[in-house]
């Protein structure tokens, strides 16, 4: 589509202008357009502007709340957008012209009284009719060849000098470009018939007439009311003590100065063009360096899994030798013990033979030999023979969590991390050399970790600590633990095992007090505990909506607090708080909420889904509602229907009473349904899920001892 297009379609209908008006904001209608868009304002209320003038900031937007009756009852209309109508414009059907009329532009929504004229008080503007009128031949119907023997094809060039429509066949065989008819100058077809056309429409364009003396043609330009008049205009006194200039200086002189300002423009416009191709340069540069780091991030991922790999089949390689060990030691002892037991089994039944013989010299004659050889195979069993010499269980034990909490974090770090990281390795480097060359000492533990209280610091719920080693070590250190007790002076737990030296910590219990300490280790072992610092939790909770969890078409405004989205759709925002224990109010306010939609209000989990309703999976406890009833809903489940919704200005309060794990919502202050859920157990977030006609802000947050007020 054409770029100047845009300038030439109404506003109202969205089609070319048709006989184009200007209103008094230099905006330009078409005169049936403006027909339509009159309204009738009350008898006796005019707009807030001059008769006839746009210098007002009279703003249609306001008209419905100033007005104290309906468009039905009244008459009374005013001009609002509405997705029906062709262009976004609310049209009225063609109403009387009375004395009480206004119209009202529908670009910048300024009112204007009409006079005893109405419309004819407005000036035509027939220079936007004309560029109308040769936009419109130039788009017309293609111009054939005028050389083609049969069917002749669209032209494709318009010689000047010979006044020819060629198709390019045609131009290659009867007009080539070389020669004497080199030096004729070729142009596109709807170039040639914009300039064949553009004398003959300006000698046919009437000069145009004054509109308060339709026999006097404009000879004059009032400066002070910016407009053409005529000589008798200014014979009848209308502008006297204005500055009155020759109309055809004026048109020079404001020529000139559209010129000035389209250089301005047209350097900007070239600006514009060498930054798009600079921008579609960095979409092939980005492209490709992000392949290149994908390939090189997938290489640096498999040789991690590659080194993995290989360890898994050392640590195979271990427990398979030890098996075998076992099963070798199991196997020989039952050998052993089977030739025994047979060895004892045919020694018994011997015995049973010799008992049975009546012969008592003979019996007396082994008797004794066979007694000592019972006892001594006796003696044998007991001393441990029929104890297995291994247990099932493998003495070999692996701790992963080290190495687990490393790939958990693992996150790409900023150049200037890298660097500092690059500078302690050569500082380490230059320590290891010095100690090399002075005699190397017997390698220790890391010492105790200073914690850095100026960067250490609380928010809500969440505590941030850093720390350092104060002196370098002959052995690096390879990472630390720091620990935090359960806010009742009770044992103490990890919260964090790895190399970083400041950590983040979320989800602590509101108006807690908990003790931290850190501690170091490296190949030799594991190093002292710093000095404990206690961390006070807030007594209550404040928050905002937390941008970096977000959807990526919410917007957020106001410092964090106001919240809408891009999307039709709904999307997920949470707070930046998170609650485990207490009780916890606070409110939502709606500052605009367009065509019906139902925003959903509750709590969430950190990871719930960021692109739908929330509510629709596990994560999300919520109520939604729209401007007549609402519902609860988790896990997709919709409950307690409950009659009664929110309009602009309403206010949706959230209790989460954590003593009782329950979550009860409120309208405008008063309970909306039963206790919406019970059994809530764990940590919770804020959340808020909304589409692009609703807006919310989030109200100070609340933490309740007793529930008392309610």
């Amino acid at each position: 589509m054409d770029a100047m297009e845009e300038e030439l379609k109404c506003p109202v209908c969205g089609s070319l202008f048709k006989e184009p008006i200007i209103l008094p904001c230099s905006h330009n209608v078409c005169l049936a357009c403006a027909r339509n868009i009159i309204v009738q304002t009350p008898e006796g209320e005019t707009p807030p502007q001059n008769r006839c003038s746009g210098t007002s900031d009279y703003d249609y937007l306001d008209m419905d709340k100033m007005s104290m009756y309906s468009e039905t009852d009244s008459g009374y209309g005013s001009y609002t957008p509405c997705l029906k109508s062709p262009n976004g414009v609310r049209v009225f059907p063609p109403a009387l012209v009375h004395r009480h009329c206004s119209i009202t532009c529908p670009l910048c929504h300024r009112s204007v009284s009409l006079d005893e004229r109405g419309l004819r008080g407005f000036q035509r503007n027939r220079l936007l009719e004309a560029i109308v009128s040769r936009y419109q031949q130039s788009r017309a119907t293609s111009v054939k060849c005028q050389l083609c023997d049969r069917n002749p094809v669209d032209a494709t060039v318009m010689c000047e000098q010979c006044d020819v429509f060629y198709c390019s066949p045609c131009q290659q065989r009867c007009h080539p470009s070389r020669g004497p008819l080199a030096k004729h100058r070729l142009l596109p077809p709807t170039q040639a018939q914009a300039g064949n056309a553009q004398p003959a429409g300006a000698s046919a364009r009437k000069q145009a007439t004054c509109v308060d003396h339709e026999a006097e043609n404009y000879s004059m330009y009032c400066v002070s009311c910016k407009t053409p008049v005529c000589y008798q205009c200014l014979e009848e006194g209308k502008h006297g003590k204005h500055d009155v200039k020759p109309l055809a200086a004026m048109w020079k002189q404001h020529k000139c100065q559209l010129s000035q300002a389209l250089n301005g423009v047209s350097d900007k416009a070239k600006e514009a063009k060498e930054f798009l191709v600079q921008l579609k340069n960095l979409l092939q540069q980005i492209q490709e360096n992000g392949v290149e780091f994908e390939a090189c991030l997938v290489a640096q991922c498999d040789s991690l899994i590659e080194a993995l790999t290989r360890q898994k089949a050392k640590l195979l390689t271990k427990v398979t030798k030890e098996k075998e060990s076992k099963l070798k030691t199991v196997k020989d002892q039952i050998t052993h013990c089977t030739m025994k037991l047979r060895q004892t089994t045919g020694m018994m039944e011997f015995c049973l033979e010799v008992i049975k013989e009546n012969d008592p010299s003979g019996f007396l004659q082994i008797s004794d030999a066979l007694i000592k050889r019972v006892q001594a195979s006796q003696d044998q069993w007991v001393k441990g023979a029929l104890e297995p010499k291994v247990c099932p269980e493998f003495s070999l034990t692996v701790n992963t969590d080290p190495l687990m909490q490393s790939i958990l974090q693992l996150d790409f770090t900023q150049n200037r991390d890298c660097q500092e990281a690059a500078l302690l390795t050569q500082m380490h480097a230059g320590d290891q050399k010095k100690e090399e060359s002075t005699g190397a000492e017997t390698p220790t533990v890391p010492p105790a970790p200073l914690l850095q209280l100026e960067k250490c610091c609380m928010r809500n719920n969440s505590a941030t600590l850093a720390w350092r080693i104060t002196t370098v070590q002959a052995l690096p250190v390879e990472g630390y633990v720091l620990e935090l007790d359960d806010g009742n002076s009770g044992p103490y737990r990890e919260v964090y095992v790895g190399k970083e030296t400041i950590c983040t910590v979320d989800g602590l219990h509101f108006n807690s007090s908990y003790n931290a300490r850190v501690k170091a280790y490296n190949s030799a072992g594991v190093g002292a505990y710093s000095k404990v610092v206690v961390l006070k939790t807030s007594d209550v909770a404040w928050f905002t909506f937390d941008p970096t969890s977000a959807h990526r078409d919410i917007v957020l405004s106001n410092e964090n607090q106001t919240v809408t989205c891009n999307s039709y759709d709904d999307r997920v925002v949470l707070g930046t708080a998170a609650f485990s224990k207490g009780i916890h109010y606070w409110e939502l306010s709606v500052d605009r909420y367009d065509n019906h939609p139902d925003p959903a209000f509750g709590v969430a989990r950190i990871n719930t889904m960021k692109d739908m309703m929330l509510g629709k999976d596990d994560k999300a406890w919520a109520m939604y509602v729209d401007n007549n009833r609402s519902w609860f809903m988790h896990n997709n489940s919709h409950t307690n229907r409950a009659e009664g919704g929110i309009t602009k200005g309403s206010t949706v309060g959230i209790l989460l009473d954590l003593t009782k794990h329950t979550l009860t919502f409120f309208i405008n202050k008063q309970q909306h349904g039963p206790v919406a859920f019970e059994n809530l157990e764990g940590v919770f977030m804020p959340a808020v899920s909304l589409n692009r006609n609703v807006q919310v802000s989030s109200r100070s947050t609340l933490t309740f001892n007793t529930l008392s007020d309610w």
